[in-house]
């Protein structure tokens, strides 16, 4: 990635989250990242797309910032690659239009990762068994403040962080998705 020195991307314009909030395009992204340059042939073939169709929204990614031209093995392949390692957005803004751009954003993740967890769940029984062990769902209830939610977050991401770099991953690792949704529950009423 030519752009490896640049870990996060940070989205502040309402167009540039609702761009981004598109299905194929958070794949794209997510490709890209984990396997380095693609063409949009190949992208095409692993997500079961046209090749028009990828094309057209990894331009859309690089209007934003997201994607760019990687350098090529020959003259003919035109491969992409993402400009960061992750994406990062403000969810608190005092504009209408950024709040709810946000919120698209949001929802198209959390639907991407449904259907991420549906999937596995579909496989999980052809899993090695330790892996079926140290992979799940869960949830907690956990009481806190702002200020301490927010610290706490900070630790999560704190003790994420060593697992972030391909370069240092240790043998027999596997890419692993951990989805954090972090939000005020009702204390009465419906869960």
């Amino acid at each position: 990635m030519a752009s490896e020195e640049r870990a996060t991307i940070r989205l502040e314009d309402p167009r540039a989250l609702r761009a981004y909030a598109h299905p194929l395009r958070l794949s794209l992204i997510g490709m890209l990242r984990r396997n380095g340059p693609m063409t949009a042939t190949q992208c095409a073939a692993l997500l079961n797309e046209n090749v028009p169709n990828c094309s057209f929204h990894l331009r859309q990614l690089a209007k934003y910032g997201l994607a760019e031209r990687a350098p090529a093995a020959d003259g003919r392949e035109r491969p992409w690659q993402a400009t960061a390692r992750s994406t990062s957005w403000t969810d608190d803004s005092d504009d209408p239009e950024s709040r709810a751009a946000a919120d698209q954003l949001n929802a198209a993740i959390l639907g991407q990762y449904m259907r991420r967890a549906e999937a596995y769940l579909a496989v999980r029984g052809d899993e090695p068994a330790e892996w079926r062990k140290a992979a799940g769902f869960s949830d907690d209830m956990i009481y806190v403040t702002a200020e301490q939610l927010a610290t706490l977050t900070q630790q999560v991401e704190a003790l994420l962080e060593p697992y972030r770099d391909k370069a240092t991953r240790s043998e027999g690792s596997r890419a692993v998705t951990v989805v954090q949704l972090v939000m005020p529950t009702p204390e009465h009423g419906a869960p």
